[in-house]
């Protein structure tokens, strides 16, 4: 259990930095004068966050199905 929370922890604070990296690089772009290749950087940067969040969270839920499926797999075998 403690596994999972160091994951989650680390995915929501690794998320978090990158989100906020993300608007300022955006918000740079978007407001400077004349066209920016800031713009799009901080939009790739905002989906990179939400995707290193999506994917810690997959791993956190794949690890706990696996061990629901393993208990059951177990329970199953001593009442056999």
């Amino acid at each position: 259990m403690a596994t999972k929370a160091q994951i989650l922890n680390a995915t929501k604070i690794t998320g978090a930095v990158v989100l906020t990296a993300g608007i300022i690089i955006f918000l740079a772009g978007f407001f400077a004068n004349g066209s920016s290749i800031l713009t799009p950087i901080g939009i790739g940067t905002v989906m990179g966050a939400v995707f290193i969040f999506l994917m810690g969270v997959f791993f956190v839920v794949t690890e706990e199905i696996l061990e629901k499926v393993e208990h059951r797999k177990q329970m199953g075998s001593k009442h056999a």
